[in-house]
């Protein structure tokens, strides 16, 4: 019987090495795949000792990832120990491996924003910002020592926490437990993703419908309103009051299909995406096909 491979704390330390650079090739198409690659190549060494076995692992690593660039740790984690399974004769495919990856990628990119943009680096750079501004040289040093220790901590950790617990799902493979754990990140995945098509898909349509000019008080008289700030503080009043800022409604396409089903014209463009892709069209087309759509619909007045 074949030695079993294990991944030593100096291979994972070096995939967490690495990780730190995850942004280092981002691109349109594939995103964070480059950086994510990069990062399992030490374990893939390690892992496969045939060129041809390094060069599948290689390619099933190349698909499409995105996600909090210190986020990503926890995952790298759980794929380590799913790759070293596979190494292991476990029966662990491709499917498997890149489905615990989408379905974790999108419901914790989520975290990543406000913990560590919107809390940790805020409040550190508060800190080194007052030191500074008191003409101490320790503002910057302790801002980047700081972050860097948090950062760095933060990531070890969790790499380490989803290589255990990548573990302990690989240890019930023959009774399903990695497919359940695979289908529900898949579904979960997905789910978070549709969620997100009205905030990350916007179209919107310029065609006006209908022109109904107001009746007298439902609009604000600009000309009747006083100079300076007290104008502006009046105008903020009579908006809250409900009062229109001109004396023309005007609805657009766009108004009429928000009143109908709102962001059905994105969720249409999703699929239309998705149904490209299914048929083997790159990506980069798409890309520019949306693109160009969106100048001449710019330039002939229809978005």
């Amino acid at each position: 019987m074949a030695e079993k491979i294990e991944l030593t704390k100096k291979d994972r330390l070096s995939v967490a090495w690495r990780s730190t650079f995850i942004q280092g090739s981002w691109n349109y198409e594939r995103m964070q795949n480059g950086g994510w690659c990069f990062a399992m190549i030490p374990a893939i060494k390690k892992l496969y000792k045939t060129k041809e076995d390094r060069s599948k692992a290689l390619q099933r690593h190349l698909e499409f990832f995105n996600t909090h660039p210190y986020i990503a740790s926890p995952i790298l984690g759980v794929t380590l120990a799913l790759e070293e399974e596979r190494a292991n004769g476990a029966p662990v495919d491709d499917v498997a491996i890149q489905g615990v990856k989408v379905g974790m990628m999108g419901p914790l990119a989520g975290v990543g924003d406000p913990v560590f943009w919107f809390t940790v680096r805020p409040m550190l750079g508060a800190l080194g910002a007052s030191l500074a501004m008191g003409g101490s040289i320790l503002g910057p040093i302790i801002f980047f020592v700081a972050w860097n220790l948090i950062r760095w901590g933060f990531m070890w950790y969790t790499q380490e926490f989803g290589y255990k617990a990548g573990s302990k799902i690989t240890e019930d493979l023959s009774g399903g437990l990695l497919q359940d754990v695979t289908k529900g990140a898949s579904i979960l995945g997905m789910f978070v993703l549709a969620g997100l098509v009205q905030r990350w898909v916007s179209i919107n349509f310029m065609p006006v419908v209908s022109r109904v000019k107001l009746d007298e008080g439902a609009y604000i008289h600009w000309d009747k309103l006083p100079e300076g700030s007290a104008g502006i503080q009046k105008a903020f009043e009579l908006v809250n009051s409900g009062l229109s800022l001109s004396p023309e409604k005007v609805t657009t396409l766009q108004n009429n299909l928000d009143a109908l089903i709102p962001g059905l014209v994105p969720l249409l463009l999703t699929f239309l995406c998705m149904w490209l892709l299914k048929k083997k069209v790159s990506p980069i087309v798409i890309i520019l096909g949306l693109f160009v759509v969106g100048i001449l619909g710019h330039l002939i007045g229809l978005l």
